[in-house]
């Protein structure tokens, strides 16, 4: 990944260019931001930018000895620690992770556990990868300027993992870069995020979507305008929205069918509904939960008659006409609050019939009352 294979973000780019150039390169950097935005593949290019040989003005060279193994992400002197499953080091998944990378630029923790088919098991950081980190970065350099240390969420960092690496990150060997990739930076211990330098990645900027969309889809400039204002600045979210919209029509019908369940009192609907989404895995149920979430907001805010500051796809604003009057502001909090609460019982590996058929009772109340 180059510079220029990432969307906008000019402004960070040139930061980070001009900050390597005068020789003010960080020991730690924590980049954080919305999902989608391109902050993974940043920091990628910025180890590729930081290790050129022969770098240009506003990007790696793409032909020296460093380019060509960062090409295949197979330099000796990068290393990466992101989430897995079964209590495995990230390792023990670098030859999927390098597949997975060559495939794809923009993606999301739900993109990564599917391709190696984590099922229901939630993706972390476990703390054995602290040791794998400090062991890697006590040996010696084996050729590059800086070793480079890319950090994927590390949100989903243990606890003890996240601690042990405090010393570490602190005080790296010399010419040792940590890059941390965070996508909930209040997930960060705090006792980390103070040991970096903060970087916040925003949105996409609109035109620079648009040209991306239009060219790489080929759609006309007023969907490609729809898809942007829809996806509020996160390249992730447009993909989707133009090439898996089977997924966001699953939630979209699963909610109707949780919101007239709820509202009907039938209590045989509403046992049906709770126990289908309860079978579709734990991070697809995360994924839906905030699904909801949006739409609650997005039904809140059409309330408000402001069209430009809602993020509807035709069929989501088709329900909302009959749906929207029942999100109001006597239960858009306590809806958020309950939607949040299960959300991190699901996290926390609660039992999910439970927990669905415990909101889709509690949706009764806050939507009739």
């Amino acid at each position: 990944m180059y510079f220029k294979d990432i969307i906008g973000l000019r402004d960070i780019k040139k930061h980070l260019l001009e900050s390597e150039q005068k020789g003010f390169v960080s020991h730690a950097y924590l980049f954080y931001g919305p999902e989608g935005v391109g902050k993974l593949p940043l920091a990628i290019a910025y180890a590729r930018y930081l290790n050129c040989l022969h770098p240009q003005v506003g990007d790696a060279c793409g032909k020296c000895p460093s380019c060509l193994k960062f090409n295949k992400l197979a330099h000796p002197d990068l290393h990466f620690a992101f989430p897995v499953i079964k209590s495995k080091v990230s390792d023990e998944y670098l030859p999927q992770w390098r597949s997975f990378l060559s495939q794809h630029t923009y993606f999301n923790l739900n993109d990564w556990l599917n391709f190696i088919d984590a099922q229901n098991a939630q993706g972390i950081i476990y703390a054995k990868e602290s040791e794998e980190i400090i062991r890697k970065l006590s040996l010696k350099i084996y050729e590059a300027k800086y070793r480079i240390m890319i950090v994927w969420l590390p949100e989903k960092m243990h606890e003890v993992c996240a601690n042990k690496l405090l010393k570490m990150i602190e005080e790296p060997p010399v010419n040792t870069v940590f890059l941390l990739v965070s996508e909930e930076l209040d997930g960060v211990l705090p006792t980390i995020q103070s040991r970096c330098q903060l970087v916040h990645v925003n949105a996409i900027e609109n035109d620079e979507m648009v040209d991306a969309i239009e060219s790489k889809y080929c759609l006309a400039e007023k969907d490609a305008l729809s898809v942007v204002h829809i996806a509020n600045g996160s390249f992730t979210k447009a993909m989707k929205i133009i090439e898996s919209t089977d997924e966001t029509k699953y939630f979209f019908d699963l909610f109707k069918t949780m919101m007239r369940a709820s509202v009907s009192r039938n209590i045989k609907n509403i046992k049906a509904i709770a126990n289908e989404i309860a079978g579709i895995g734990r991070e697809m149920q995360k994924s839906y939960v905030l699904y909801c979430l949006r739409m609650f907001r997005e039904y809140f805010i059409n309330n408000l008659h402001e069209p430009q500051m809602v993020y509807l796809n035709s069929e989501e604003a088709e329900f909302g006409i009959r749906f929207s009057p029942f999100i109001n502001e006597q239960n858009i909090e306590k809806l958020n609050d309950e939607f949040s609460l299960a959300y991190r019982q699901i996290e926390q590996n609660g039992n999910a019939k439970i927990i669905f058929l415990d909101l889709c009772l509690k949706i009764t109340v806050l939507l009739l009352n």
